[in-house]
């Protein structure tokens, strides 16, 4: 018996106009999908920017912070004298100060420092400052203390950079990688770093005095201090109590310390808790400015930079712009802030100490009680998806009122001034410092 025949399937298949709806629908989906990802990736990167600009902003706050508190600090003593007011209106202290008294000649104690740009018999400013004096003196205000206020083509009083293509200087305003940003300020703080030096006990180590001369220090260290090999030829000592500073010459010779007989005498202090320290190291010199750095790929941002005892160092990225004001207080008992040039303008206040060669130039930067901050940090890497919107900002510096655009013709600084992108994110932080040592 044979099989029956088989009927042929017929074959199936899809038509060209379900093939063309099923790739559309693909379409849509795929464009679907890759818009998506491109906005979720978009987000990421602004969110990523926003809190890597919180983050650094937060940073150089507490960087700055940390050492504006310490501004003109001494050791074991912050503050003396009567308040009195000046001929301008602002209040200060009167007399009986506890700057350091220096007995070394005014040449001697400016080689020890660093980031000095005010220098002995010179006109800075509106100041003419004196010859440098030979004779005992008090340390002027301008070392405690020095700001400078930057536009984009100058800075006042003076500008601090050094001499171009100079290793180991403040840099020159510019748009160059490794220029200081335009347009920002910088300020300089000193202070002792009570930390470190010898504790002058009158067992393990003391003063040795004949009548109310100090002749000798005899130094043992202790544990957590330095080593006497630390002092160098030629550093110059620092002998402070609760009540007062020396700054003098010494020559050491194993564990003792005799005061150079060139200079006039080293006096007995009259103070509690007397210590020893090694000016050059001891007596810290900080600077803050601003400097132009970029990345691999080419984008340039402001890098906030600390720089101690002449060496530079990164703080944070993304800081473009900085400024700084100097609170003082008036004879009501109000504080008002002034510009750096405001501040170095003065020439004779209540806080100027008895005996001060050539007047006291300057001499309010010992009576700056707070410091105002403005810090503009911005994202570091341009945007290209962001809008006219989102690229609005303000700033305390410009006379822009609420939020503007980079290019606002009222911005006292431009981001194109400074050879920054405008297609970035921005932000500004404040603070108020409160100096805890003014007039030392």
């Amino acid at each position: 018996m044979s099989a029956p025949a088989r009927t042929p399937r017929r074959q199936a298949g899809v038509s060209l106009i379900e093939l063309m709806v099923a790739l559309t629908l693909a379409l849509l989906v795929a464009l679907g999908i890759i818009n998506l990802f491109t906005t979720t990736s978009s987000t990421s990167l602004v969110q990523a920017q926003l809190a890597r600009l919180q983050e650094g902003g937060r940073f150089a706050v507490t960087s700055l912070t940390n050492d504006l508190r310490m501004a003109t600090a001494q050791y074991c003593s912050n503050m003396g004298g009567q308040s009195a007011p000046l001929s301008n209106g602002a209040m200060t202290l009167d007399r009986y100060l506890r700057s350091p008294q220096v007995i070394v000649s005014g040449a001697t104690l400016q080689s020890a420092l660093k980031d000095v740009t005010t220098t002995w018999a010179t006109k800075s400013g509106s100041n003419t400052y004196p010859a440098s004096p030979t004779s005992p003196f008090v340390l002027p205000s301008w070392y405690g203390m020095r700001g400078y206020d930057c536009t984009t083509t100058t800075c006042t009083p003076v500008d601090p950079a050094g001499p171009a293509n100079t290793a180991g200087v403040i840099p020159a305003q510019g748009t160059a990688t490794g220029n200081r940003v335009v347009g920002s300020d910088i300020l300089t703080v000193r202070y002792v770093d009570g930390t470190r030096g010898w504790t002058l006990d009158g067992v393990n180590s003391k003063l040795n005095v004949s009548g109310q001369v100090v002749t000798s220090v005899t130094v043992t260290q202790q544990a957590g201090e330095p080593p006497l090999t630390d002092i160098k030829s030629g550093d110059l000592m620092m002998l402070s109590d609760c009540n007062a500073s020396q700054v003098f010459s010494a020559k050491v010779s194993g564990t003792t310390i005799t005061p150079d007989s060139n200079y006039t005498t080293l006096a007995q202090p009259t103070g509690v808790s007397p210590r020893l320290f090694d000016f050059n190291r001891d007596y810290q010199t900080v600077t803050y400015y601003l400097q132009v750095v970029d990345d691999n790929d080419g984008n340039k941002t402001g890098a906030l930079m600390r720089r101690q005892n002449g060496v530079s160092a990164e703080v944070v990225r993304g800081v473009e712009r900085l400024d700084f004001l100097y609170g003082v207080m008036d004879a009501a008992g109000n504080t008002s802030f002034r510009t750096a040039a405001d501040i170095d303008a003065a020439t004779g206040c209540a806080s100027s100490s008895p005996g001060t060669l050539g007047g006291d130039p300057g001499c309010l930067w010992r009576s700056v009680q707070g410091i105002e901050v403005h810090l503009l940090m911005d994202g570091q890497k341009p945007l290209g998806t962001m809008t006219a919107n989102d690229m609005l900002y303000q700033y305390f510096g410009d006379s822009a009122v609420g939020l503007s655009s980079p290019t606002d013709a009222s911005r006292a600084v431009k981001p194109s001034d400074q050879g920054f992108d405008n297609r970035m994110l921005r932000r500004e932080f404040s603070t108020m410092v409160s100096v805890r040592n003014y007039n030392p």
